[in-house]
Order: structure tokens, then sequence, then C-alpha cells
């Protein structure tokens, strides 16, 4: 019996007509190549099947590559794209090989680099500095697969292959170590992120803004050495003569030799940190060297954050992992909704309000139940959106009138130590939100596990108790 016959005789016992197990084959190969190209290139032979020759921006993240708006990464390269920009992303490049970094080619216009959604350190270490074993962000949730101080890195590992090509770092790693900082690790200040990784920028905070006009801005011809008035970034510059209407801050051999110094700095960035009053802060190291942190950007309005969230997520992770078994990470985020931005309820010891800022931003009723039906459709999910939060839950709107025109107070606290008499604590938006999302066919419960402010709550005479 010829093999041919052995088929189509193997097949008619199971029911199959001769040919159909091969084209249900190629069926699922085509399948499969259609759900890998709605992802962003990897490879280059994602980057062929697009028919492009290079990408104009390369992101190289610390995290695993999940497709999803709870990932600093898939925002900002979906925005980008958005922008009509070709981006392509190294996921967890090997930093002991400077070759991954190459994977993707030369970029056009500059590679974007951050450690991910977590600090590195924090991602690799306990508060009693051991050693963490695992890793959400990573596939199977394997330990190790990025370096301490990640940003550091992957940075001066792209400087090594490619001298000349522009690098922008952001993400919270970067953000919060703009300026000069202390380094809990090593028990010392360090210098700001900018000198230690010769990157060109910082994108500090919530990077949407700020990162499109950075590539409009390259895409125009501009050097990056000229980007020196996009609000929202840092940058280091060998001379004061064109910088102008700025704060002087202690020199950072300064605040090596007071500690007092390094704290009077640093009260003097949080009380900068407002788009509208902040001020460009410049940090001397040595007489011809100082970082510039021009005013943080403005924050987006529910438009804009509205049209952020339609951006085409997969809302997965990568198909390349699923051997691994996916990304941990995706599992507690998949079926939530990130309703605002920003807070400003202060807590001693959230480092957030430095990074998104106290002038809370919202997601617009309308989107969030069309990214509730969305999840409705998906194989796995169970009926359950387990959070409709933020930073805070029940923060739906700016604390006062005031601060949207004029930004937050400089000086003063909204809820600390006593309630300020202009804060407008108001649930009803939020109530009628999370009832809105119960509605909505194929929801059987809505959960809140983001931090709520019970002080707020309770300064709601009117709708605190049903809440």
């Amino acid at each position: 019996m010829t093999k041919r016959s052995a088929n189509r005789k193997d097949a008619a016992r199971a029911g199959e007509r001769p040919g159909e197990r091969t084209r249900s084959d190629k069926q699922a190969a085509e399948d499969a190549r259609a759900y890998r190209a709605r992802f962003l290139p990897v490879n280059r032979e994602d980057m062929r099947e697009r028919g492009w020759d290079e990408c104009d921006f390369v992101y190289v993240s610390g995290d695993a590559y999940v497709d999803h708006s709870s990932f600093g990464a898939a925002i900002i390269c979906r925005l980008l794209e958005a922008n009509h920009y070709k981006v392509g992303i190294i996921a967890q490049p090997d930093w002991r090989d400077p070759e991954s970094v190459a994977a993707l080619g030369r970029p056009r216009l500059g590679f974007l680099v951050s450690s991910g959604n977590m600090d590195s350190m924090v991602n690799h270490y306990t508060v009693a500095k051991k050693r963490r074993h695992s890793d959400a962000f990573s596939p199977g949730g394997e330990g190790g697969l990025r370096p301490d101080h990640a940003v550091v890195v992957y940075s001066n590992l792209i400087r090594r292959v490619f001298k000349d090509v522009p690098i922008i770092i952001g993400g919270i790693e970067a953000s919060l170590r703009r300026l000069a900082h202390y380094d809990y690790w090593s028990d010392s200040l360090k210098r700001s992120i900018l000198l230690d990784s010769n990157a060109d920028l910082v994108s500090y905070g919530m990077g949407e803004h700020s990162i499109v006009e950075i590539a409009d801005a390259l895409n125009s011809g501009l050097s990056v050495s000229d980007l020196t008035f996009i609000d929202g970034t840092v940058f280091r510059t060998r001379s004061l003569e064109h910088v102008y209407d700025y704060e002087l801050l202690p020199a950072y051999s300064a605040m090596r030799a007071n500690p007092r110094a390094y704290a009077e700095s640093f009260a003097i960035q949080y009380a900068n940190s407002d788009h509208v009053t902040g001020k460009r802060l410049v940090e001397p190291y040595g007489e011809h060297e100082f970082v510039v942190q021009n005013p943080p950007a403005a924050p987006l309005s529910t438009a804009e954050l509205d049209a952020v969230y339609r951006l085409p997520f997969v809302r997965a992770a990568h198909p390349d992992y699923d051997a691994a078994g996916g990304v941990p990470a995706i599992k507690e985020v998949k079926f939530s909704l990130a309703s605002n931005r920003g807070c400003f309820g202060e807590c001693a010891f959230c480092a957030l309000t430095f990074h998104q800022g106290r002038v809370v931003q919202v997601r617009s009723h309308a989107s969030l139940v069309a990214e509730a039906e969305e999840m409705t459709h998906d194989a796995d999910f169970k009926g359950y959106i387990h959070d409709v939060g933020g930073p805070t839950a029940n923060f739906r709107a700016p604390a006062c009138r005031k601060q949207v025109d004029h930004g937050a107070c400089r000086g003063r606290r909204c809820l600390a130590p006593e309630p300020c008499k202009k804060l407008i604590a108001d649930h009803s938006d939020y109530i009628r939100l999370l009832r809105e999302l119960r509605e909505v066919p194929g929801v059987k419960k809505v959960f809140v596990r983001s931090g709520i402010r019970f002080d707020y709550v309770m300064l709601d005479e009117k709708h605190g108790r049903e809440f």
C-alpha cells in the first residue's frame, strides 16, 4: 500500500474526506499567522511580513511583550503606531549579548527604553534585599530575565552597538530617577539616570504627550540634541545660555556632602510637579554639566484618555510565550478596567503622585462600558470584572474646581492634615459607573480591587453610605 493510499484509508476511518486534514492544518497555520500579525513586530520576519525594511522606533523593554493597555510599553507603541510610525519591540533582550539589541536593525528615528511596568530593583528584591525567585512579567513567571538597573544596562548596551542613534528612556524606573536620587539598594545618592545611562532624553511621567512630540520633532529632521523644549522631558547640557525661567537645585556635590541639601532639592521638585505651576529645574554636576527638567506635560483630557484606550490592543501576551505558559502578570489585569489616573491622596509611602501628578484624569462612562462589552466576547471571560479603578479607585474628578485651570496648590494638601474646605467629595459618578458596568450583558459582578480612600468616602455625606 502506498503512503498516499494509507493516508486516505486513515482519513476514511476517522470520518474525514481525503485532503480535509491537510486543509485544516493549513487553515490553523493561516489563523496563527493572522493572529501573530495583530501584534507589533518582534523579529525581522515580522517586519518582512509587513513589508518593512526598518523600524522608525525600536522599543526595548524589561518585560515580556504583552499587548494590553495595562502595560506602558503597549500604550506608547500603539500610540506611535496610531501616529503613523513603524514600531518594533525587543522584549527582555540578553543584556550580556550586544547583538540582542540589534535584532530589529537600526531604527530610523531612535530607541525607546524602559525597565517595564515595574522598577527592576523592586522586581528583583524584597524590602529586606532578598532576591525574588519569580517574575510575573516574564514568560512562565521565570526570574532573572532582566538585569538590575535595567534602563541603565539596556541603554548603555544600545550605545555600544549604535553610537549615534537617539535613545529616549522612560517608564517608572527612569521617571523616578530623572534627577539625583537616593538608592535604597546601595544606600547611596546616585546621579540622574540620564547621565548613568548615556541616553539623550528622559520622558517622565505619563508619556503620551511627550513621546508623540519627540517623535514628530525627530521626524521633522531636528537633532535629538535640539529637543530642549518638550514638556515632560529631561535633557542634559553643558551650558545654561539658552535655558530660561528655571529654578536652580542644589548641586550634586552639595547633596552628597549634606543630606539636608538633598531633602531641600526633593521638596523643590515636589513643589514643581504640577503642569500649571511647575517651573523648569536645573541640577548642576560640576561647572560645565547640567541636567535640566522641563515642566511636567499636561494631563490627558477625557477625550484623549478615551482615545488611548481605543487603540487596537490584542489584550493578550505575545504567542511566542505560549509554550512557557504565557505571562502571569496579565491574569490580574486582563478583565480589569483602568478608570482614572493621578491622585490627590498623597500617601507618604507612595511615589505615584510624583509620577502621575495630583490632578485626577478620568475616562468617560462610554469608553469604559465599550471596553467591558469587548471583554464579554473573550472566551476566557467568566462574567466578572475584577477591578474598576486606578491609583485611588474612588477619585473620579479633580479635588476641586480650581485644579482644572490653576493646577494643584503648592505647599497645601487636599486631604491632610485636615481636608481642604474646597475639596469636592462626591461619589455619585463612580456609583453610577459601577451600576452601568454591572448592567452590561454578560457581566455578572463588578469588583473594586484598587485602593480606596475611606476618609474621602466619609466626607461624602450624600453618597458615602451608598458607596
